[in-house]
């Protein structure tokens, strides 16, 4: 079925597209005329999933969204499950190979900061999930060109495209799944979106070595025609961005609703306000991330030469830590709602991945071990790190917050992806997890700081969900406190004759007209004096 979907998708989907579309449209005079308010008429499933204000109109714009970013996540660790290949066909050394995903980092450092601002200001969330997807879709046809015609350089200048739009179009899936779902149901949305982003990692881990041997199994030519499969999900996912466009736009025209937006108002002036926790979730982020993700792309031929595995098996390993994050991410996000303590999570996920790094660096035991360790500790980290920052940081500087602290991510993905391939070529494996192991040690100490900090200054990052629902009540009620203290209005200081013209007129004696002064005839705004 995974060969099918990747040798047919653009067809399949350019037909199923235009069905769908079909349909919908001689459904959707009949919408637009029945009544927004007034009892629900049951017209059978399928009206109901042309109808914007059904939940099953909602669940169908949710399938098409998961699958936007689906040829994102399949291309991007393409070089990871074809590591060998890549050497070999290209014939490059480590570090050449790690700098495929140092030219994806790159751009971001910066598209990190406009990638809102584009979609709310210029483009439109619309057109800007469309643009996105775009590039990434341009990105991976010049990659599988450049395989194809045996030139690093022009794989090199796809990667560098692709990077340009794949962060961005998570953020606009992000924005639709805000835009469409509220409450209760945006985590398990976001948790969906991501297990299917997942999905498309696992699902390249485990099949692009198949489908490489099945175009010949040697020489650049081959590669290319592998490539190609990657290409034609993106083809796939960019239909799903115009879809999702036109399913958005036909929803707020029926629904007399504004289109959504990021809320990401990027102002750089913003960062000297930030407090010191903050930039301590930026060392945690930085250094935590470099040791997972520069790891799983060069993992595959560490499985293969300590523990002796076939290319097939190590894929299988080095998928684990995505598969493990598609099922326990939404499960452990829970987990966190309910119980709250997100520094405790946070430290804990960077335990155990220093722990399962040591385990892969200095010990036989089965790989499976350190790999299932670190797949819980990576979805574990994951849910408690990033929503920190919302406790830290004003509302309205937190595009602000999220953006840098996005950029310095891909900053160090950038560097350290080069810096791990120059390490490989160099000294080994077993001084590259070294080299991760103390990037772990950096984010604990920055995690154990963090814990001290937030104790001494009565934080909120480490305390359960009830005590932090008891706490925002409090803050709420303090500051509507103050708001009517502040609108309470001031009544000046009086003489004697305003003071006894007050008295009289409280209880009930008219009061001279004569004997009420320019300054008593404040008092008849204030509704003091009748």
């Amino acid at each position: 079925w995974l060969l099918v979907v990747g040798c047919c998708p653009l067809s399949s989907s350019l037909f199923c597209l235009s069905v769908f579309v079909d349909f919908i449209m001689v459904a959707e005079t009949e919408v637009e005329k029945s009544p927004l308010l007034g009892k629900e008429k049951n017209d059978g499933f399928m009206c109901n999933m042309c109808n914007p204000h059904h939940f099953t109109h909602r669940f169908l714009f949710l399938l098409v969204t998961c699958f936007l970013s689906f040829g994102n996540y399949f291309v991007y660790d393409n070089p990871a499950a074809l590591q060998d290949q890549f050497k070999a066909d290209m014939n490059i050394n480590t570090s050449q190979f790690m700098l495929m995903y140092s030219l994806y980092s790159w751009p971001n450092v910066f598209l990190c900061f406009v990638g809102g601002f584009l979609m709310d200001k210029v483009l439109g969330l619309r057109a800007g999930a469309v643009l996105f997807a775009a590039l990434v879709l341009i990105g991976q046809c010049v990659t599988s060109f450049g395989a194809q015609i045996g030139s690093y350089a022009t794989v090199l200048a796809g990667r560098f495209i692709f990077g340009l739009g794949g962060e961005n179009l998570a953020v606009a899936q992000n924005t639709y799944a805000v835009s469409w779902f509220k409450g209760r149901e945006l985590n398990m949305v976001f948790g969906l979106q991501l297990s299917f982003s997942r999905v498309g990692s696992t699902v390249n881990m485990n099949i692009m070595k198949p489908v490489y041997d099945a175009f010949g199994g040697s020489g650049h030519k081959a590669l290319g025609d592998a490539l190609w499969i990657g290409a034609l999900l993106c083809a796939f996912s960019f239909l799903c961005a115009l879809l999702a466009g036109w399913m958005d736009k036909r929803a707020a025209r029926i629904l007399n609703r504004k289109a959504g937006e990021t809320g990401e108002e990027v102002k750089l002036r913003d960062v000297l306000d930030f407090p010191l926790s903050f930039w301590l979730m930026c060392t945690i982020c930085v250094a935590y991330y470099v040791a997972i993700f520069p790891f799983i792309g060069l993992a595959l031929a560490f499985y293969q030469e300590k523990w002796g595995l076939k290319q097939s098996e190590a894929s299988s390993i080095n998928s684990l830590v995505y598969v493990i994050s598609a099922v326990a991410s939404p499960l452990l996000g829970y987990l966190v709602d309910k119980t709250g303590k997100n520094l405790f999570w946070c430290l804990s996920g960077v335990i155990l991945t220093l722990v399962a790094h040591v385990i892969l660096a200095y010990s036989f035991l089965n790989p499976y071990v350190g790999v299932v360790i670190m797949g819980i500790a990576y979805s574990t980290l994951a849910c408690a790190l990033w929503p920190m920052v919302a406790y830290v940081v004003p509302e309205h500087q937190l595009g602000t917050a999220y953006g840098f602290m996005q950029a310095l991510q891909n900053l160090g993905l950038a560097v350290i992806s080069m810096v791990a391939g120059l390490i490989m070529d160099d000294k080994g494996y077993l001084w590259l997890e070294v080299f991760f192991c103390a990037f772990l040690c950096l984010a604990l100490m920055a995690s154990v700081w963090l814990y001290f900090h937030d104790k001494l200054n009565n934080g909120p990052l480490n305390l359960s969900a009830k005590d932090r629902e008891e706490r925002d009540e409090a803050e709420k009620k303090a500051a509507l406190e103050a708001q009517q203290h502040i609108n309470k209005p001031f009544l000046p200081s009086s003489s004697h004759r305003e003071i006894r013209n007050r008295f009289m007129s409280k209880i009930g004696m008219p009061v001279p007209r004569h004997q009420v002064s320019q300054k008593s005839k404040r008092y008849l705004g204030l509704g003091v004096l009748r």
